[in-house]
């Protein structure tokens, strides 16, 4: 180290400038080491000393070179920081002082065709909570305190900000539907509760108080699902809920409305300092149904009657308008009360459902298949007719069944109808008649299996109608080749004697059979069955396909059944009705299914009526009184 001499003021270390010079040249001369020299001289009667450096040359520079590595690395994470991951730690700071919010539409409400309310918003204090808001300090009383106002175990407020840990500022609803004093207690304590919050929404409340059966049409709202938002609009959130069955899923676009925006600003434990712009919601669209909620409480009412008599606790009925395909009532039983649901305790109402034995959360009327019976010999009437094999003055003898072989196919009455033309076929479900003209006898060639199932997917069997709620079934028509590859077996001529009864492979949905119908009941239109009131009603003419006499004949012998045959207890009904009931074989020790299905008044139909009891015996006997109350109620009360 090298020291410059001032000459104006005296030398610091008290030595002499000789001495003083003399040490600058030692120094210069070894540049190796700068040497600690203890100076010890009396000058003036004092003492003075002197402490050098001893640090090396290249320590100086490894020392430089590790500064300046550390500077290097220190510059490179800041620019990582800063620039890499900039936007990031932005977007969460950002996060932590302006929030974006939601505000959710007012739903719409739903209505029936009479104006009475199926679905509203009654409202609700809800308690929300949002993680990132909570310290991590005061964590532990927060979920202790709310667990406690709120009366729940702490472990489900866990368990649902768990479920949301990808989404940390998001607000949590907790607990929907809070009563006032617990949501008073909320609201006096939220200043020690950071990251809560207490909000006026609104639950559904579904009108299921005379008809619970209304709930498979109305279905309910629950959580919506990682898979579903990824399928949805960007406007729904994580915590959001969606329509989940019926009517609230089938219309949720509109029902749902617009949500609306805050931009909010926050302090550090997440409560409200300033609201900064503000977007209203649009309210979702109120919708009115085709079904009639009187006549659908009716019906559940009647069926109930009759579990009560006979145990028979699994049913469906639809109720069509066959001038136009919609549907005026759709009651499947057992059934369920979408209430339940109203409040977010879905999972626990839905895993006794799932689990429930007679399948409540099952729509019958859309989503069952059954063998038709002999709801499906006018179609094979229909056909016969069309196709020029019979005439509706052809007749066959019935003596009791037919023999092939070593196989006998019966009738239902023992010794047979006796000489029977098309109507009465219809009217007293002569097998025999459809036996002949479905598979042949002799030298008279039937349909065959293939002209059959072409008939009957005229008539919309088959394949789905088209109803606008989820979860409908396609049925089945079988056919040669199916039977070949699932079954390894060649189609016998018993075969397409059991399908033109309605019996063997072939499956149907009540819905279907409504639907199949009203083409008999308005003289040809096959109309799509939908439940929107006023909705445009898109069809086909069967017409143009079967034609307009082989449908009116058939349409006949259905009211002949009413007058003569197999429905006659019918007859009471106030005004004249037709119709055409089926036993279906069930397989093993069950009780058959008993249908009916038919329309009225005769004239000018307004209303077709299907039912189906399963394992309830036969249509006669058990469908036709339940259908003739039905009738009934409704030529007094529409």
């Amino acid at each position: 180290m090298f020291f410059r001499k001032n000459n104006n003021e005296p030398n610091p270390f008290g030595i002499e400038t000789s001495q003083f010079k003399n040490l600058q040249m030692e120094n210069l001369e070894d540049k190796s080491t700068i040497s600690q020299t203890v100076l010890d001289q009396e000058v003036g009667g004092k003492s003075g000393g002197f402490l050098g450096l001893t640090i090396s040359l290249r320590r100086m520079k490894l020392c430089l070179i590790l500064t300046l590595f550390v500077i290097g690395i220190l510059f490179a994470k800041a620019a990582h920081l800063q620039i890499i991951q900039g936007s990031q730690y932005r977007s969460l700071a950002e996060g932590n002082r302006i929030r974006i919010e939601s505000i959710q539409a007012a739903r719409g409400v739903v209505y029936d065709r009479n104006q009475n309310l199926l679905i509203e918003n009654v409202p609700a204090f809800t308690v929300t909570l949002t993680d990132g808001d909570i310290p991590d300090s005061e964590r532990e009383q927060v979920l202790d305190d709310l667990a406690d106002i709120l009366n729940m175990p702490r472990g489900e407020i866990e368990a649902l900000l768990e479920e949301y840990k990808d989404v940390p500022y998001e607000p949590v609803p907790i607990a929907r539907g809070v009563g006032h004093e617990r949501a008073m207690a909320i609201a006096s304590q939220q200043q020690t509760l950071p990251g809560t919050d207490l909000t006026l929404s609104t639950l559904r409340s579904y009108a299921t108080d005379a008809a619970r059966s209304l709930s498979h049409v109305l279905g309910f709202l629950g959580k919506i699902s990682p898979d579903e938002i990824d399928t949805l609009s960007a406007e729904y959130r994580r915590t959001d809920e969606i329509g989940k069955q019926g009517i609230e899923e089938a219309y949720e676009t509109e029902l749902r409305g617009q949500s609306g925006q805050k931009v909010v600003e926050v302090d550090a434990r997440g409560f409200e300092a300033a609201i900064i712009t503000e977007k209203a919601p649009v309210d979702g669209t109120n919708i009115t149904l085709s079904i009639d909620a009187d006549l659908q409480s009716f019906i559940e009412m009647r069926l109930l009657e009759n579990q009560e008599t006979s145990g028979d606790n699994k049913a469906a009925v639809v109720a069509l308008d066959p001038n136009n395909g919609e549907v005026l009532a759709l009651v499947s039983l057992p059934t369920f009360d979408s209430n339940d649901f109203s409040g977010g305790n879905d999972s626990a109402a839905y895993g006794l459902l799932i689990n429930d034995e007679s399948q409540p959360l099952f729509p019958r009327a859309i989503s069952c298949e059954y063998h038709s019976g002999s709801t499906f010999k006018p179609i094979v009437a229909a056909a016969a007719l069309s196709e020029g094999l019979i005439s509706e003055y052809t007749s066959f003898l019935s003596e009791g069944g037919i023999a092939i072989s070593s196989w006998f196919f019966p009738d239902w009455k023992a010794g047979g109808h006796g000489m029977t033309d098309v109507r009465k076929a219809i009217a007293e479900s002569v097998n025999t008649f459809f036996y002949i003209i479905g598979g042949g006898l002799d030298d008279f060639v039937g349909l065959g299996v293939a002209r059959i199932t072409k008939y009957a997917a005229y008539f919309g069997l088959g394949s789905l109608t088209g109803i606008e709620i989820a979860g409908e079934a396609e049925g089945f028509l079988p056919s040669k080749e199916w039977k070949m590859e699932y079954k390894n077996e060649r189609w016998y001529v018993g075969d397409t004697y059991h399908l033109a009864i309605g019996q063997g492979d072939i499956l149907v949905t009540p819905l279907q059979i409504a639907s199949m119908t009203s083409v008999f009941a308005n003289g040809g239109m096959l109309y799509q069955p939908h439940l929107l009131h006023d909705a445009e009603s898109e069809g086909s003419n069967v017409n143009e396909k079967v034609g307009a006499d082989s449908i009116r004949i058939v349409s006949e012998g259905m009211r002949q059944a009413v007058t003569e045959g197999s429905a006659r207890y019918l007859l009471t009904v106030t005004e004249p009705v037709a119709g055409k009931t089926g036993t279906a074989q069930t397989g093993g020790d069950k009780d058959y299914h008993a249908w009916f299905t038919g329309f009225g008044p005769y004239e000018d139909p307004e209303i077709v009526l299907t039912i189906l009891v399963e394992e309830g015996g036969g249509g006669s006997e058990v469908s036709v009184p339940i259908a003739r109350d039905i009738f009934n109620w409704w030529f007094a009360n529409r």
